[in-house]
């Protein structure tokens, strides 16, 4: 693919506005994807010119989200590189001379059309049927207008002096060429009267700077991709490789949003989602392996990843695939780590300490596989398990009494029960499963209606892992003591 003979140097560049956005998030990952595929180098760059929509903490979200997902940047913030800094607020200099030589070579002109002026200007077009945009007022004045409106401390703009005629065309590595009619495109600000730049001119300075050969971002830049061509034809620069990754759309084919689910990264993980199951989902947005794979580790994806196989139709945000993909990343990890990631989930619903003893991570380590190929979420965990963590148990008689038996029958099965298992010195799991068998022949019942008694009695469940297992974790103290209280649970009724 053209360009990939360069040495590969991408950034993800997010406005901190607001929590990282899972469609964000794509982006981040398809450029580390191609950096890693190509032994590139990855680059995060802070865009924070917007300062009317600033959010403070939005930066530590968005480094704490990416370094969570295991997307670690070579280049950037609390990394450092030859090329920074790597937020732009920091690089205000860099931008201002940069648009007064674009001024100095006739490619832009200050802009002294007040807030008001434009807003009315806005308002007439659209109430003309016309499109709305800048009117070039300001483009023709003479220098020393020019002069004497800035010697008198006027508030201006920068504005960039777009062709008037002819066409631009965007070479995009996977729609090809896009062109773009001169005459429709608006002369817009480089330079903000407050002294910040827009993201037209700063991505653009800072991209050549930083020397990226490609940019790779979301397709709702399409549009100002033809204004970044001509900035760099301006300059006399060399313009990267540019392509625009697909839509997301959510099921119904709108675009994603909170009343579809969840959309911040940070919503995924409380949520318990795995973050080597969201980095695989997040690949199948838009890519496809070249076997049609689509459970993938992150080894897999780098040695198959190329932006030939990356497509331009959207790709549609399935929730469901989503926790199949998570299920199946629970079901792969080691027994022990399953249980270690467990434990700040149940930590947050009170059931392990924090920090956790010693023997409380021993003991999350006995129970949480037992539940490993049923959870499909890890904020599953302590609804599937928490009578393992808590003795208060709550014993439903509709639950206890099997079908086609009676309280007292019902009684009489736990009495036995208890009777055998108070004898028991052994409470392994083997020992358990002997005993019980035995107990069912003997009273000459069906499995169900002795064990889902006792089922029930320890957990308070109808739906537990295996009746042995679990009655062995809980422990033999523990276990006798719920099954005399379901059993003063039927006396009462």
């Amino acid at each position: 693919m053209s360009g990939v003979d360069k040495s590969v140097r991408v950034r993800f560049a997010p406005s901190p506005t607001g929590y990282l956005h899972i469609g964000s998030a794509r982006t981040a990952l398809f450029n580390v994807l191609f950096a890693r595929a190509n032994n590139g180098t990855f680059i995060l760059r802070i865009e924070d010119t917007d300062r009317n929509r600033y959010v403070e903490e939005s930066m530590e979200d968005i480094k704490e989200s990416l370094s969570w997902l295991g997307l670690m940047w070579d280049e950037g913030p609390g990394v450092g590189g030859d090329v920074g800094p790597y937020i732009q607020s920091e690089r205000l200099d860099i931008y201002k001379e940069h648009a007064d030589r674009l001024v100095e070579t006739g490619h832009a002109y200050y802009c002294f059309c007040t807030p008001d002026r434009l807003d009315e200007l806005r308002k007439a077009q659209a109430a003309a049927g016309e499109p709305t945009g800048y009117d070039r007022r300001c483009r023709d004045l003479p220098e020393e207008e020019v002069r004497r409106l800035l010697d008198e401390g006027v508030p201006s703009v920068i504005r960039f002096k777009m062709p008037l005629e002819g066409a631009t065309i965007v070479e995009d590595v996977l729609r090809g060429k896009i062109r773009f009619e001169n005459r429709l495109l608006d002369d817009f600000v480089l330079m903000k009267s407050d002294g910040y730049p827009t993201y037209q001119l700063a991505s653009v300075v800072d991209d050549h700077l930083m020397k990226i050969s490609h940019v790779i971002r979301g397709d709702e830049w399409i549009n100002s991709s033809p204004k970044h061509v001509l900035l760099y034809k301006a300059f006399g620069w060399e313009a990267p490789v540019m392509a625009h990754l697909p839509v997301i759309l959510s099921q119904s084919g709108g675009k994603l949003s909170k009343r579809h689910g969840a959309t911040q990264l940070r919503e995924f993980r409380e949520k318990g989602y795995l973050p080597e199951a969201l980095v695989n989902f997040l690949a199948l947005l838009g890519w496809t392996s070249p076997d049609g794979e689509e459970v993938l580790d992150f080894d897999q994806m780098v040695s198959s990843f190329s932006l030939e196989r990356v497509g331009t139709s959207p790709a549609v945000f399935s929730y469901d695939k989503l926790d199949w993909l998570n299920g199946v990343h629970i079901r792969r990890l080691d027994p022990d780590e399953f249980s270690d990631r467990c434990i700040p989930f149940l930590q947050r619903d009170g059931l392990v300490s924090n920090p956790a003893t010693s023997e409380e991570v021993a003991y999350v380590r006995k129970v949480a596989p037992l539940l490993q190929e049923r959870v499909k979420l890890l904020s599953d965990i302590s609804d599937m398990s928490g009578y393992f963590f808590t003795d208060e148990i709550t014993h439903d008689p509709s639950l206890l009494v099997p079908r086609k038996m009676s309280k007292e029958e019902t009684a009489s099965v736990l009495r036995k029960s208890l009777e055998v298992l108070e004898g028991l010195d052994d409470f392994s799991e083997s020992a358990l499963e002997t005993m019980l068998r035995s107990l069912v022949d003997s009273l000459g019942l069906g499995t169900r209606q002795v064990f889902m008694p006792i089922r029930v009695a320890v957990t308070g469940s109808t739906a537990t892992p295996g009746l042995f297992e679990t009655l062995h974790v809980i422990g033999k103290e523990r276990v006798l003591e719920r099954i005399r209280k379901a059993i003063q649970v039927l006396q009462e009724q």
